[in-house]
């Protein structure tokens, strides 16, 4: 049987960090996540499996948030 996942949206910032983390590892430091345009931050969000967001609910809180979100994953995994 199939691993259920809820579908995410721009809310879930923290299950987007994860996937985003889980797509690029450690390819992506700190500072490069910082420097990622947001533009390129909503396509690659709008890629991922389960996420069901539309482009137009997305605003730059919810792409800061990510960011933020994606950073502290990063650092987790740097133990």
């Amino acid at each position: 049987m199939a691993h259920y996942e809820p579908p995410i949206t721009w809310k879930d910032h923290e299950d987007i960090a994860l996937k985003l983390y889980e797509k690029f590892g450690d390819d992506f430091t700190e500072s490069k996540i910082y420097r990622v345009r947001f533009t390129e931050l909503i396509e690659w969000v709008l890629e991922l499996s389960g996420f069901e967001g539309k482009r137009e609910e997305c605003n730059e809180g919810h792409l800061e948030m990510i960011q933020a979100a994606w950073v502290y994953e990063w650092r987790d995994n740097q133990k």
